[in-house]
């Protein structure tokens, strides 16, 4: 996972800090970002050495495994409420409005918020990290993991290299909340929100589809309350992903996140 994506983002990096003068045509190669599949990769190259072309059947078979029962509401709102929670509480305390590039974006093509909205939804999802990432670190690393260690442990260890997995991203000149910002709140972030949707993948039998959704709800509600543009708002945030995780691991226990 990490040589593959490197692979790309070293000399994304290299480029943006004006290391490496790099030929026109490497750098449209570079833009297409193919560094975002290396979850995917990683999990379909570890699987097939260990397990050939029934483990691969399974992997994706849990893609696809999309009877979720009550999960589904857990699955679609808990970002939407944390994030766009928030960003409303920072606002009635006082902190300035941010731009709302969502409104503006629709407004700017002449669509409808709700169906601008879903469409964004759909590009997230398969454009922004759900697809190209969870097969990896949910569907791979959280779920082997467990063979040794507890549900907890895997999730964390899971969160950890998802953080670190981004640190070239920093150096690519990337207009992203969580590359403008200091390196430790994604590191923060992508370990708490490890554990939560490890929760949501465990629990949901292993469904990878599932951990999916869960990412691109995170990702689409980034996108739609700009809860990182208010200082205010980001730090709540935090707070809200303490108390969710700190109740996960109250009330479905560390060893396997589940109520036996």
């Amino acid at each position: 996972t990490f040589g593959y994506s490197w692979l790309f983002w070293i000399p994304e990096a290299l480029i943006a800090q004006n290391i490496w003068n790099a030929p026109e045509a490497v750098q449209r190669f570079v833009d297409l970002n193919l560094g975002a599949w290396g979850p995917l990769v990683g999990a379909i190259v570890t699987t097939f050495i260990y397990q050939r072309f029934a483990g691969l059947k399974e992997l994706f078979k849990r893609g696809v495994m999309v009877r979720l029962g009550k999960w589904w509401w857990v699955t679609l709102l808990i970002f939407p409420v944390l994030i766009g929670g928030s960003l409303g509480l920072a606002l009635l305390s006082g902190s300035p409005t941010p731009d709302f590039p969502a409104v503006a974006e629709a407004a700017q093509n002449g669509a409808p918020l709700p169906v601008y909205l879903l469409i964004a939804f759909v590009v997230v999802f398969f454009t922004t990290g759900p697809l190209q990432e969870e097969f990896g670190w949910r569907g791979y690393v959280v779920e082997h993991l467990q063979n040794k260690y507890s549900a907890l442990t895997a999730a964390v260890i899971a969160g950890l290299l998802w953080g670190f997995w981004h640190a070239p991203l920093f150096f690519a000149n990337r207009n992203e909340p969580y590359y403008t910002n200091p390196a430790w709140g994604l590191m923060l972030t992508t370990l708490l929100v490890s554990i939560i949707l490890a929760w949501i993948y465990i629990n949901t039998k292993g469904s990878i589809f599932a951990a999916m959704l869960g990412h691109a709800m995170f990702n689409w509600s980034n996108f739609v309350f700009p809860a990182l543009d208010v200082d205010a708002a980001g730090l709540i945030l935090f707070g809200l992903y303490f108390l969710v995780v700190g109740y996960i691991i109250w009330q479905y226990g560390r060893k396997t996140l589940t109520k036996v």
